[in-house]
């Protein structure tokens, strides 16, 4: 029994997801049906919470500015109706969490962005 259970959850995780960590700002492309057509809804905002790792409930929690009001949303990353997720910036955090953004304001909301180093063309 446990045998059919690993095999489904091996076949359920989704390969080539981008290393996603605290502080990124990533782009969620979420599938959704509107009457008969299935279409795709983009969220994109920073990464405040990751929940357990890579396993089949992974979560991300994202959170953005939307008309001057904080939105948040928890996508399990495995499920069928996530389409892409894309890492759009890095920033530099000290923290597993940045519950503490929800209710920063000015200069201590400020996360510093992480050179991502190009690499070099063989001479």
């Amino acid at each position: 029994m446990t045998k059919q259970i690993d095999e489904f959850v091996k076949q359920s995780l989704k390969a080539g997801l981008p290393e996603i960590n605290t502080g990124d700002t990533v782009k969620v492309s979420q599938k959704y049906t509107d009457k008969d057509k299935e279409k795709i809804q983009i969220f994109e905002g920073m990464v405040i919470a990751k929940k357990h790792n890579k396993e089949m409930g992974a979560t991300i929690t994202v959170r953005k500015i939307a008309s001057g009001i904080g939105v948040e949303k928890i996508f399990p990353i495995h499920s069928p109706m996530i389409a892409k997720i894309e890492v759009v910036k890095s920033r530099k955090v000290r923290r597993a969490k940045l519950y503490y953004i929800r209710t920063a304001k000015g200069k201590r909301a400020q996360l510093k962005l992480i050179e991502k180093k190009k690499p070099e063309a063989s001479k």
